[in-house]
């Protein structure tokens, strides 16, 4: 990595302390730089403040639901092309076509192994980065 580039940055939103904890140990060793919030208020505060390259969201959380936060992120011109990933004990089919519908770019049912998660954040981060430089 060179000094010019930063590293990416994940967010990491769950109502569960242990599941953000769990979640960002799983990117110890890698280079992304992960930051946690624990509802959709302090993830759209740090959402609005911080460049993110992917959001990593629970669906099921008070006082805002996963699938507000993503809408919300979508209104947010720094957050309109983040990829979010869904991580969630839910599968039901309808929840994951909510999930699309507000925005979503993926859906991993918990509990998930670890290589499974950095794979599918890897997939989604190129993808943007891909994205970004064609534009460019």
């Amino acid at each position: 990595m060179t000094s010019t580039t930063r590293p990416k940055t994940l967010l990491v939103v769950d109502d569960s302390a242990v599941m953000r904890q769990m979640i960002a140990a799983v990117f110890d060793l890698t280079e992304y730089r992960v930051l946690v919030a624990d509802g959709g208020p302090a993830a759209l505060t740090q959402a609005a403040s911080e460049p993110l390259d992917l959001v990593i969201t629970d669906w099921t959380m008070m006082p805002m639901d996963g699938g507000e936060l993503i809408r919300q992120l979508r209104r947010l011109p720094a957050c309109a092309g983040v990829p979010v990933l869904v991580l969630s004990t839910l599968s039901s089919e309808a929840s994951k076509t909510e999930a699309r519908a507000a925005g979503a770019n993926g859906w991993l049912c918990k509990p998930l192994e670890p290589n499974t998660l950095l794979d599918v954040v890897a997939c989604l981060t190129e993808k943007t980065e891909r994205a970004d430089s064609a534009s460019a």
